[in-house]
């Protein structure tokens, strides 16, 4: 069990430790960096170990918090990445780049402030690694059934995994040139260097798991294949694709030189964190993000380290508090103020604001036309004589993704919802016999953490599909609520 004492005799929160500030925008390593054993060790033992944890009621997978906090609060690392595995097949990820919602929903955080459980998850996968912990589980048999994943990201990686160890041939088609998806080439390398997915990587490939790079499917190109030609090779398909529509910005304007999609901007910038040519460049620019949301703040960290002459976020949502607010009680995810670690690094945010109009010259965006104001009942009411021009030579749209790649079902009776999403019933099966769907393709924009649980989810349903029963966990439904970060 736990210390009955440790929160009583710890009452400190220690945190995610960070490298300066000075040193670390010269370059893209990742910001953190890790935690000393003994204040690991002690922050863990912070962990009440309840009677009712909900800490499980904020995580989707339903991460068995207590018990690999109390195993890291003894050293013994080995029992604890066991117990982290048995529900999360890459913690190393969600340690990283997921919100915590299961410390929001921490029971310490009503009194006292809440257990570090991301920098304990990634203390232990991390150090697992490092001791040669993490192997390659192999089937005992195997089944003859095939099974193609589209899409590498955590949501098909999760759902190839857990397939293959159920006896499975899994063959995941990429579209890209290298595999991981999101956490490939949208990450920033200060998040996540590729370092951690490539190590993971070595173990999917050790387990079977094979990968096509470069192929998409519903394209046209050589080596493409269609949705239908998929179904007919293989005697299940799960569709992981991800939500990658851009939302536009939807003003005049927003079609001129020197206005982007975040992630028209992400991507050439992480093939440069890699050794690659640097694409849309914000040097010596004054860069303007629409958007206050995560991937926001990955291109005001991105902007920095590419010596912007000035960042400034924008968000239409007022500036929330920075104590949980009456209308977001415990354990709900609350909207507090967060100050991300690319905020630290300079630049400004402004709060409450729209944008009304991209200011063009000469062809190109000279600044960004904005209004101060608050929203009510989902409309925007601007305040009289707040109007005002912010110049801008680079502006970066990070207002979400409203859907998967339509390409996708290309030739095909796939039907999308209302929300731009694949249709779908309750055991992720869509109308095409033997075709799934797993993650944001069929969930909606979402939280990395969710992607995983939805890969696993559904990889039960596909082993259930193909033999009849299953014995891998199936930890989520598709009605499930997302969390609202």
């Amino acid at each position: 069990m736990a210390d009955p004492h440790g929160f009583l005799n710890h009452r400190d929160r220690e945190g995610q430790p960070s490298r300066p500030v000075p040193v670390r925008i010269m370059d893209w390593k990742e910001v953190h960096t890790a935690q000393e054993d003994g204040v690991l060790r002690r922050q863990a033992g912070r962990c009440m170990d309840c009677g009712i944890p909900f800490c499980h009621q904020g995580c989707p997978l339903g991460n068995l918090i207590p018990e690999w906090n109390d195993l890291t609060r003894r050293g013994n690392f080995r029992e604890a990445i066991e117990r982290l595995h048995s529900t999360n097949n890459f913690p190393e990820f969600t340690g990283r780049l997921c919100p915590a919602p299961c410390e929001t929903a921490c029971v310490l955080g009503i009194s006292q402030p809440a257990v570090t459980i991301k920098q304990v998850e990634v203390s232990i996968i991390d150090r697992a690694f490092d001791n040669g912990m993490v192997t390659a589980q192999e089937p005992e048999w195997l089944s003859g059934k095939t099974i193609a994943v589209v899409g590498s990201g955590p949501a098909g990686l999760a759902a190839a995994q857990q397939l293959g160890r159920a006896g499975h041939t899994v063959v995941v088609h990429e579209r890209d040139d290298a595999v991981g998806g999101l956490l490939r080439y949208g990450i920033p390398e200060f998040k996540m260097e590729k370092s951690v997915l490539d190590r993971r990587l070595v173990q999917l490939r050790s387990e079977g798991i094979r990968f096509r790079t470069g192929v998409t499917i519903g394209g046209d190109g050589p080596g493409d294949l269609s949705l239908a030609e998929l179904s007919e090779r293989f005697d299940a398909v799960v569709l992981a694709v991800g939500s990658t529509v851009p939302r536009p910005l939807g003003v005049t304007g927003q079609e001129v030189a020197g206005v982007h999609p975040a992630m028209d901007f992400l991507v050439p910038a992480n093939r440069e964190a890699l050794g690659a040519e640097r694409g849309i460049d914000a040097e010596g620019k004054h860069v303007v993000i629409v958007g206050g949301g995560d991937t926001g703040a990955d291109c005001y960290g991105t902007a920095i380290r590419q010596g912007a002459a000035s960042v400034t976020q924008l968000d239409i949502r007022p500036q929330p508090p920075t104590e949980r607010p009456d209308h977001h009680p415990w354990p709900m995810y609350p909207l507090i103020h967060r100050v991300g670690e690319s905020h630290e690094e300079g630049g400004e945010r402004v709060f409450g604001v729209n944008t009304l109009e991209v200011v063009t010259e000469g062809g190109a965006v000279s600044g960004v036309h904005i209004v101060d104001g608050e929203r009510i009942d989902g409309r925007f009411d601007p305040y009289a004589g707040t109007e005002r021009t912010i110049p801008a030579d680079l502006v970066l749209v990070a207002l979400g993704f409203t859907g998967p790649d339509p390409v996708v079902a290309t030739g095909s009776p796939l039907p999308t919802t209302a929300r731009g999403t694949f249709v779908r019933d309750g055991q992720y099966a869509t109308a095409l016999p033997g075709v799934f769907v797993a993650g944001d393709a069929g969930r909606g924009q979402s939280l990395i953490v969710w992607a995983i649980a939805e890969g696993r989810a559904c990889a039960a349903a596909v082993d259930r599909f193909l033999t009849g029963d299953t014995t891998l966990p199936f930890p989520v439904r598709p009605t499930d609520a997302p969390i609202a970060i």
